[in-house]
């Protein structure tokens, strides 16, 4: 495939070795577009860059390695959009540090759409994971592209649930486009691929290195009007997207837990904090000044038996064990099991590690 000049100029430009993306912003501002970056002599661009680096742009930056990205952007569901493209994403440009190239996959539309971060914990109870989708799926159908990281947890439920809905769902990458990192997420990306998108600012190849994770992090917050967070650890990466997010001018939203769950600790604190107490999607939207959710079908407990009916009331919503529902129930043992049954069959409750239960609505 033919690489238009234009974008050549930028990948050439963005492959630099050693030209990261601040001291590309600034040569930018000076000379304005790539080509005339290339054009300018060494001495004017080594008062922006290490002369090296200068001496590298003079040779033509990194055009020996645009033949990956030439068959990478063979495929069409695949394209490159710059800083200086009208699909540019308008919100990343209030940021302080937009990335200078974005490689797309999928629909690109969804870029400027009106949009909503979901993070949370990779290992998310029963409970996050159902919270993460229904959520996701709601605020998808009241019209907010949901945007979150690919992991597994708490960022898959909500991508689910984003494609579920009207509005479909964005992942952004922290590796090179061509790398799908959890691999066990493969099927979702390539649902995403079809029917929603993925980002990444990092070049073909690019693996997942720690520090590229609060990199993505702020792209995930900073497309967004707002971050909601699910469940999340006292120490969660989840914490640093809703820090981002406040820090860009974001709303953000938690949702509470149980004062037993560690996976709370991170929601309360940041209501602590100021974010927003989210208990529905009309909570968000609200705050967001967007029009109500459209209603969500939920688990008839009319359906169930008396005694199962019996067991979800004393089983309130934190988990809970046979013996602790047995004694607050005053039914035996056999009569308790039956019920737990009856209800995790009809996805009213969720088994859990450790012989426990937990209401999922």
């Amino acid at each position: 495939m033919t690489v238009e000049r234009h974008l050549e100029d930028w990948l050439a430009l963005c492959l630099t070795p050693g030209l990261g993306d601040a001291a590309l912003r600034r040569l930018l501002v000076r000379f304005g577009e790539p080509a005339h970056i290339f054009a300018a002599g060494h001495a004017a661009l080594a008062q922006h860059v290490p002369t090296e680096v200068a001496a590298r742009i003079r040779d033509g930056g990194a055009r020996e390695r645009l033949a990956p990205v030439r068959a990478w952007l063979a495929d069409p569901a695949n394209g490159i959009v710059t800083l200086a493209d009208h699909g540019y994403p308008q919100r990343l440009l209030e940021i302080p540090d937009p990335p200078p190239l974005l490689y797309v996959k999928g629909r690109r539309e969804l870029l400027n759409h009106p949009a909503l971060a979901i993070v949370g914990s990779r290992s998310a109870t029963p409970q996050g994971i159902a919270n993460a989708e229904a959520f996701g799926r709601a605020l998808s159908d009241a019209g907010l592209t949901i945007v979150s990281g690919l992991a597994l947890g708490v960022d898959a439920a909500a991508h689910h649930g984003g494609l579920a809905g009207a509005s479909s769902s964005i992942a952004v990458l922290g590796t090179g486009p061509d790398i799908v990192y959890p691999a066990r997420n493969r099927g979702l990306a390539r649902e995403l691929a079809e029917h929603g998108c993925m980002i990444s600012e990092f070049p073909l190849g690019t693996p997942a290195l720690g520090s590229n994770f609060p990199r993505r992090n702020r792209m995930i917050s900073g497309l967004a009007r707002g971050c909601l967070v699910v469940e999340a650890a006292s120490s969660s990466g989840s914490l640093i997207t809703a820090r981002l997010a406040a820090e860009q001018g974001r709303e953000v939203f938690a949702i509470p837990g149980s004062i037993h769950s560690p996976l709370a600790k991170g929601c309360h604190m940041l209501i602590k904090q100021g974010a927003k107490l989210v208990e529905s999607a009309s909570d968000v939207l609200e705050e967001l000044a967007l029009p109500p959710a459209p209603a969500a079908p939920g688990t008839d407990e009319t359906a169930h038996s008396p005694e199962a009916r019996r067991v979800l009331e004393c089983m309130g919503f934190d988990p809970c064990d046979v013996d602790t529902l047995c004694a607050r129930s005053g039914f035996a043992a056999e009569a308790v099991t039956s019920a737990l049954l009856q209800l995790e069959l009809s996805h009213a409750v969720d088994a859990l590690p450790g012989g426990r239960y937990q209401r999922r609505r």
